[in-house]
C-alpha cells in the first residue's frame, strides 16, 4: 500500500449483521464482491456483466471514458462488523470505537499516512449509519456516501438538518445512491430534494435495479469504489 493512498470504511447490511461478526465484517468481501469490482475498475473498460447487468448504457460509457482519462488507483478499504445502531446518538459512541480503535488499526495495517484521507459509505443498514457517522462527526471523515440507506420519508428532515450542521462546519463531498426498485427510494429522493432546497452540495445517483445482493455486488461494489478512490484524491466525481 501506498503511503498517499485514502482510506475507505465500508459497512454491510443487516443480513450480515445478523450473521454474526465473522460473516458480518466479511461481508463486503463475500456477498458483494467488493474485491472482483475493485479488479475491474483497475483492468478496464467495465463491462454489463460486472454490473449485473444493472447499468444504463450511457453511464456505462461515461465510466469507461473517464477510467481511460483517468484511471482507478485504489483504496484501502475496511470493512468492520457493523452493529444495528439506529441513532445518532448511538452513532456517535461507535465513532470514539472507530477513532480510538478501527482507523489507527487500519492505517497501521495498510501502511497509510496518519493523515491519510477516510472516507465512509455503507448499503441499507449501512448506508444509514454512514450518514448517521458521516455528518455526526464531520471531523473524522473526508467525504460521505450511502448506498440505498435504510431511510423512512418522515426522517428526511432529520438528516437534511444534520447534512446543514456538518457542512457548515467541514465541507466536503457528500452522495446518495438509489435504483429504481430499491424499497428506500421515495424517502432518499425526498432527503436530496430537501438537501437541494437549502442549498447542501451533494449528488444523486439513481441506478437499475433492485435492493439486493445482485445490487450490491455490481452497481453498489463499483460505483461507492471509484467515487470514492475520486473525491478522496481531490479529483472530479464521475
Amino acid at each position: 500500500m501506498a503511503a498517499g493512498m485514502p482510506l475507505l470504511v465500508a459497512l454491510h447490511g443487516a443480513g450480515e449483521q445478523a450473521r454474526g461478526l465473522v460473516a458480518g465484517s466479511l461481508g463486503w468481501r463475500d456477498d458483494y464482491a467488493l474485491e472482483r469490482g475493485d479488479r475491474r475498475l483497475h483492468a478496464p473498460p467495465l463491462t454489463r456483466e460486472d454490473f449485473e447487468s444493472f447499468v444504463q448504457p450511457g453511464r456505462l460509457a461515461e465510466l469507461n471514458t473517464s477510467l481511460v482519462n483517468v484511471p482507478f488507483e485504489g483504496l484501502a478499504v475496511a470493512c468492520p462488523y457493523t452493529p444495528r445502531i439506529q441513532t445518532l446518538e448511538g452513532a456517535k459512541r461507535w465513532a470514539t470505537w472507530l477513532e480510538r480503535t478501527l482507523l489507527p488499526r487500519a492505517r497501521k495495517d495498510a501502511g497509510l499516512a496518519p493523515n491519510a484521507r477516510i472516507g465512509i459509505d455503507g448499503v441499507s443498514m449501512g448506508g444509514r449509519l454512514a450518514l448517521l457517522l458521516g455528518l455526526g462527526r464531520p471531523d473524522l471523515f473526508d467525504a460521505v456516501g450511502a448506498l440505498q440507506p435504510a431511510l423512512a420519508v418522515d426522517e428526511a428532515g432529520f438528516f437534511c438538518d444534520l447534512a446543514a450542521a456538518a457542512q457548515r462546519e467541514r465541507p466536503r463531498p457528500l452522495r446518495l445512491v438509489t435504483s429504481e426498485a430499491d424499497a428506500f427510494r421515495d424517502a432518499i429522493h425526498v432527503l436530496s430534494e430537501g438537501l437541494t432546497r437549502r442549498g447542501i452540495e451533494h449528488r444523486l445517483l439513481v441506478t437499475p435495479g433492485p435492493h439486493d445482493y445482485a445490487w450490491n455486488r455490481g452497481p453498489g461494489s463499483i460505483e461507492m469504489l471509484l467515487w470514492h478512490d475520486r473525491v478522496l484524491r481531490g479529483r472530479p466525481a464521475v
